[in-house]
Order: structure tokens, then sequence, then C-alpha cells
């Protein structure tokens, strides 16, 4: 990171410019653009705003450095990238102390503390830091009340000017254009006065885009419509009806301002959405952890005192504060945050435990290694949020074609302006306003904004009613051209849950398969083991009743025991019997491993010291996932498993799905890198998963889908949702891609077309010989027949096929 981006500045300053930082919120300053300045003990002190001035102004003590230090006093450093930021930590601080940092997804060298628009293309900056607890959003709360209010004026004066006669509304025209007005007047300069600002912004940065165009379109309608009202005289008479009014435009300003601000609120909104994935994940980690003194004493610290080195108990059920070693107990460990494995990992004494993780049984106590941002779960939230704002947004097509299309849109208008005042006929200065209204007006970007937005809007609409839950637009514009697609194997190909797939009874066992399945049955329900619930649920499947257990006692790491009608019960590893002198017929031992390559774990079982069975527990295939699959790769998408989950279970699945490239073993960091890679070789790569650990490789991908039956936080980070966590879904989403796509494009060719046809008829171009003029009330005509057929063309996605 540079220094203009670590300070916060927004935009480049010249080289050589001197700069000054902000005593109050750090961002370095220019001072012949200071917002305000403070004098203060013989100093000058320059402001990005005038309320950092303020703040400065009423305790300057509190932000002056420190003599000899260099650092700010009471002033906390800008958060670092990637880094956790907790709850406990943070809870006093303001927004403005915490210094978030925004950037663009479009200009990442925009960045700036606080939020705001980025000056090159005016979209709506996105947080580059994101913390534990949720803040509110003044600008998305801003937008969605000039919204609401905008809509609610905006109605009458659509149905004033469009069906007010139908009405029996028989208003002089000269008190219907006052009422609208009245009506419009809010709505444009106060409902629209940040997309002016945006406006001006892209002039004073001669950065045309789409708010170049929204401000020109509303701007010229309005001004038109306000001149026509008040000074209806100076117009031509053959723009004139009868009655000597001029028409107006103030619906057309007032319903395009209305729905941009539509577009803002829904974009903010999905922004909120977007930080709390990453907020889901920084909750992971507990607000406090049990800290061991020298002495034996235990005390709690809030995490962000843990230090490297000291020595930390953790409970059944509660979560893993940092990463480090088990230095004394046992106990099971849910992973699959990292390693997508479902069932917990059997831990002991020198094992390696992360942070985030949860411990399903024992207790134990461990020596912090690593810590704030150096642990796995701060890792993984730095490769989401950097892949996230990787991503560039949907609209860079519509502000490409902008920044050609305004320029020239404002020659034709001044063209047609001096054209008429030199060679029109009189009244001349009346004709060339006329003129120059009327290419603004005919030009203004209602139908080019609603070109997309109303495809993406019903195409997902549609989607949901086939399952398929569209979250990013752009997901579903990159999903046509995807050529690779890379799943996770546990909960995505297969179910995510552990049943008992084969219950063997060794030769010489005095019991029967039932009898084996009820007596270990009825030890494991005293369990809360994740392998011994499924050994239940399939006692329970096939209506066997269980019997008390004496004497019982669970062993982490091991297994469990006790007396169950007078019969004592082992159950658990091979390991676990060992130890307690239990021999293992080694032939069939190695016959369930060799039939169970697939499995997730096999639990051995003896009565009275003696081996009697084993159950091999597997993970199925979901009954959709195979075909699916060779309906994909004969579209010819590359195929590509990828699981943190063993070698020998993962060949085991991709053999039944014919699935020829598998990658096993992988940890969350891994994942991110492999999509990177594919991606690297001009791969458009799609992902699919359902937990905690594919977040990263779901943030890395062109498109990412996440199963509807997964965790929250790979629903969050995916732009496609599959409802029913069937793989079907994506080939129907696909479907659904091609589509929209095609809609798109044909609401475009509609959008421009109208421009190509009526711009040059507006500036007068055919008046010589044809003598034809389009009036600004045509023009808004046309521009309003532009919309309703980009509007009806993307009803018809409602009606394809998926």
């Amino acid at each position: 990171m540079n220094s203009q981006e670590a300070s916060g500045l927004s935009l480049p300053v010249l080289q050589g410019t001197a700069k000054h930082k902000d005593p109050v919120c750090g961002m370095m300053v220019v001072p012949e653009k200071a917002a305000a300045k403070v004098e203060h003990a013989g100093k000058t002190y320059y402001f990005c705003s005038k309320s950092c001035a303020e703040r400065f102004s009423r305790e300057p003590q509190k932000f002056l450095v420190v003599p000899g230090t260099g650092e700010m006093k009471h002033s906390p450093a800008p958060a670092e990238h990637g880094a956790m930021q907790h709850t406990g930590a943070d809870a006093s601080r303001t927004a403005d102390e915490k210094k978030v940092r925004y950037t663009c997804p479009m200009h990442p060298q925009i960045i700036q503390i606080g939020p705001g628009s980025c000056p090159i293309c005016g979209m709506a900056l996105e947080p580059m830091d994101v913390f534990a607890e949720v803040e509110a959003d003044h600008e998305y709360d801003s937008m969605r009340l000039r919204f609401w209010v905008s809509a609610a004026l905006s109605l009458p004066v659509l149905l004033l000017s469009m069906v007010g006669e139908s009405l029996g509304l028989h208003l002089a025209p000269q008190v219907r254009n006052a009422i609208e007005f009245f009506l419009a007047t809010p709505v444009v300069l106060w409902g629209g006065w940040p997309f002016f600002e945006r406006f001006w912004s892209s002039l004073v940065n001669r950065s045309p885009n789409m708010f170049t165009l929204i401000g020109l379109g509303t701007g010229a309608a309005y001004l038109d419509s306000v001149v026509a009202t008040f000074f209806p005289q100076i117009f031509p008479s053959s723009f004139r009806g009868m009655d000597g009014a001029a028409p107006v435009y103030f619906e057309a300003a007032a319903v395009i301002t209305t729905l941009v601000l539509l577009g803002q609120v829904l974009e903010l909104r999905a922004r909120q959405r977007t930080s709390g994935a990453i907020r889901a994940l920084l909750n992971l980690a507990p607000l406090q952890a049990h800290l061991l003194a020298g002495d034996g004493t235990e005390r709690d610290v809030p995490l962000d005192q843990v230090k490297r080195g000291d020595r930390l108990r953790v409970r059944p059920g509660e979560r893993v504060p940092v990463d480090g070693t088990i230095r004394e107990g046992a106990s099971a460990v849910d992973e699959s945050m990292v390693t997508g494995e479902p069932m917990p990992v059997e831990k002991s004494t020198g094992d390696r435990v992360t942070g985030g993780t949860l411990n399903t049984s024992g207790s134990f106590i461990m020596e912090a290694e690593r810590i704030g941002s150096e642990t796995m779960l701060a890792q993984i939230v730095k490769l989401v949020s950097e892949a996230q704002r990787s991503r560039a947004p949907m609209q860079g097509l519509a502000d490409r074609v902008a920044s050609y299309f305004v320029p020239a849109v404002i020659v034709i208008a001044v063209l047609a302006f001096f054209g008429w005042i030199l060679f029109g006929p009189e009244p001349r200065f009346a004709h060339a306003l006329v003129a120059a209204v009327s290419v603004l007006i005919i030009a203004c970007p209602c139908a080019l904004g609603l070109a997309t937005p109303m495809s993406i809007m019903v195409a997902v609409g549609r989607g949901a009613h086939a399952g398929v839950l569209v979250r990013n637009a752009e997901a579903l514009e990159t999903l046509a051209k995807v050529d690779t697609l890379v799943v996770d194997k546990t909960g995505t190909l297969t179910e995510g849950k552990p049943q008992a797939a084969n219950i063997v009874v060794f030769e010489g066992s005095e019991v029967s398969r039932d009898q084996l399945l009820r007596l270990v049955a009825s030890v494991e329900r005293a369990s809360e083991h994740p392998l011994a619930k499924a050994i239940v649920r399939a006692a329970e499947d096939e209506k066997l009743s269980t019997q008390s257990v004496e004497e019982f006692r669970a062993t982490p790491g091991g297994g469990a025991e006790g007396k169950v009608a007078g019969k004592n019960l082992l159950a658990g590893s091979a390991k676990f019997l060992k130890e307690r002198g239990v021999r293992l017929p080694v032939g069939k031992s190695m016959d369930v491993l060799a039939g169970g390559a697939a499995s997730i774990t096999v639990v051995y079982a003896a009565i009275n010291g003696k081996a009697a069975g084993a159950f091999l527990l597997t993970d199925k295939v979901k009954s959709s996932t195979a075909g699916a699959i060779q309906h994909l790769k004969a579209e010819g998408v590359r195929v590509v498993m990828l699981t943190g989950d063993r070698a020998e279970t993962a060949e085991s699945v991709a053999r039944q799905l014919q699935i020829e490239e598998i990658k096993a073993e992988v940890r969350p960091e891994g994942k991110s890198e492999i999509i990177q890679n594919l991606k690297k070789e001009g791969r458009i790569v799609a992902m699919a998963g359902d937990g905690i650990n594919d977040a990263p490789a779901l943030a890395a991908a062109d498109v990412s889908f996440a199963m509807g039956t997964g965790t929250d936080v790979a629903i969050e980070n995916a732009g496609i949702t599959l409802v029913k966590g069937d793989l079907r879904g994506i080939v129907r989403a696909r479907k659904l891609s091609r589509a929209t796509i095609r809609n798109i494009k044909q609401n475009l060719a509609f959008a421009f077309l109208y421009n190509v046809i009526g711009i040059p008829i507006a500036a007068g171009v055919f008046y010589p010989i044809f003598g034809w003029l389009l009036s600004p009330m045509l023009a808004s005509a046309a521009m309003s027949f532009s919309s309703v057929s980009v509007i009806a063309n993307a009803l018809r996605l409602r009606r394809v096929s998926v």
C-alpha cells in the first residue's frame, strides 16, 4: 500500500503538492483544497471536513501529537487490514475513531476514511475493514428515506400527467403544471441531490459515468419544465398548445430520480449483507478466554489481551479462542470450518487446535501460539474480504459506454443549439433551446438504466421459483461463460451427515447383527459424539429399542464404555479397544476398512472383552449429484473436486461420480489459491460449497454457489444459493443466465436504438431536407416508449424454461 492509500486519500495528489494530515481522522489534505483550517498554539491545522475542524476546536489536546513520540495522543491507529476486530475491544470506539477505510470495487486506488461515493465512477464505496459489531449505516438510511419520500411524491405526478384527464381531473394546463412543479421539485432537488453531487464530481474529475447521464437527463427535463411552467411565452407557438401552455416533463424527472434511488438502496443493502458475511466469521471467535496464571488460578480476559505463550482452558461446548497446541487433556474438536470434514477430530496432548473451532466434548489446556491477525480465522476473513473486493461490478459496461456516449450527447446538444442560433428560423433562441433540450431529454438514460436491472429483477424472481436464489447480478451474468466448476465434497456432492452404511459381525461373536446394534446404541445414547448419534440413529431407523446403561464412561479421542444387560460394552477406535486388551480379528478388520474406503470412520465394538463387530459410517452421495455432474460435463464444463477430507474418501466419491480431477486434504487458504491458479489459466471458474471453510474459495471464484442446507457464511459469500442443496440447480441457473444475458443485450439495443434514431431528429439534422423537428414532448414520448419496450422485453424472462 502506498502512502496515499494508507492516509485514506481518495484522489491522487499532484506530485510536489504539500500535504498535511488531518489530526482528527488522519486523512492527508492539500491546504488549498481543505474544507476548513484552525489556528492553534501558533500553528495552522488543515481538515478534510468542517465536522473534523469542529471536533478539533472543542478538544485540540485530544488530537495533538505527543512531544517526542510522533504518536497521536488518545487516537488509535487505523485498523490493520485483515485483522480481526472484535466487539469487546471496539465497543467503546465511535465509527470516526475506528477509521474504517472504504474503497471502490472498480477503482481500488480510491481509498478514504468513512463512506462516500467514488469520484471516478460514482459507485458507493465499500468498507475494507469490518468489525464484529453491527454499526448504523447512515448512507443507507438516508437513501432509503429519500426513496420512500420521492416515491410518494412521484406517483401523483405520474398519474396527473398520464391519466389525469381519464380520472376526471380537468385542470387548466397552468394549474396542472404548477401542481406537478410543487410535487416534483422536492424529488429532484432533495431526493436526487446525491446524484447531482456525483454528476458534478464526474465533471470536475472529467470521468463521465452513469451519473453524468442521470444529472443531464433529470436536470434538463426539470429545468425545461420549470421554464415552460413560468415562462411559456419564450417557446415558439408551434411548441405550445392552443391555451398557450408549453409541455412539461416533471414526471420524467421525478420518476427517473426515484428509480435511481431504488437502485442505490438495493446496492447499499447488498453491501450490508456482504459485510455481514465477514462479521459472521469474526463472531466465531469467543469474546473471552480462560487464562491460567502461574499459580494455577483462572480468570477470564478479553481476547485481545491474550499473548503468545499464555495457557488457556477450553471447556466442552466452547470455541477455541486462538491457534495453539494442547498441553493437557483431550477432546474431539469440530474443525469443519477449516477442513470441511463434518466429523469432530480427536485431539490430545501435543495436537494443534485452531481458533474458532468448536470443542465438542472434553476439557483441555492449550498454549496460545498465533493470536490476532495471525490466526487461521483472521486469515480466512482476510481472504474473503480481498476476494470480494476483487470482483468488478456489472455496471462497468454501462460506465464504459457512458464514457463515450455522454460527451457525444453534450457535443450534439451544443452543436444543435448554436446551429439553430446561427442558421435557424425566428425565434432563433427559442428554437435553439428547444432543440438542445430535446437532445438531452431523448438521451436521458431511463431505458439504459432500466435495461440491466429490469432483466436481473425478473430473472431473479424466475430463479426463485426454480429454487435458485441470486444474490449477485454479476454472478448471473458471468455464469453463462463458466467453463470450470469446482465442487466441495462434504455437504455438496454428499449429504454431509454420517450414517451407518454397514454393520459387520465378526466370526465367533455371540450376538446377531440386530443385537450388536441394540447393545452399542444403548451405550452410545449417553454420548454426545456425532459418531455415537449416527449409531443411535441407525437403531432408531430399524425400530430397535435401546436399554439402560450403567457405569457409562466416555474417553475423549477414544470411545465409550458401559454395562448393558449385564454385558460389558466397548465402542470406539481400534486403538481404544487395543488399549483395553481387545484383540481385533485382523482379516475382518482389513475387510471392513477396504470396503469402507469412502467412510468417515470405523467404530469397533467389543462385548465382555472380545471383539464383536464394526460399524462402517459413511457420507452418502446425493441422489441428484451424478446426473447433474454428467449434464455439466456434456456441456463442456470441466469439473474439479476440491475437499479438505481424506484422499481415499475423495477418490471413492469421485469414482462414483466419474470425476477425473481431485484435490483432497486442502485447507481453506489452499482452496482459494487453487481457484486463483485456475483463473490465471484463463478459466472462468464457478465454485459450489456449503461450509465455513469454503468461504474464501467461494469469494475468490468468478461465480459462487452455496447449498441452501449449508452454513450462513457460505450462503452470504455466494452469489447464487441453491435452496434445495441440489446440484441440478446449477444446470437450471446456467439456462437462466444465458436467457438473461440475451435479454439484457436486447434491452440495451432497444435503449440505444431510440437514441440513434431520435437524437439526430431532435437536433434538427433532417429539418432542412424533410422539415422534421422533434419537440421535447415527442422526445419524452420516445424516451418513455423505449422504457416500456425494455420493461416488456424483460418480462418475457418470466416464461423462460429452466
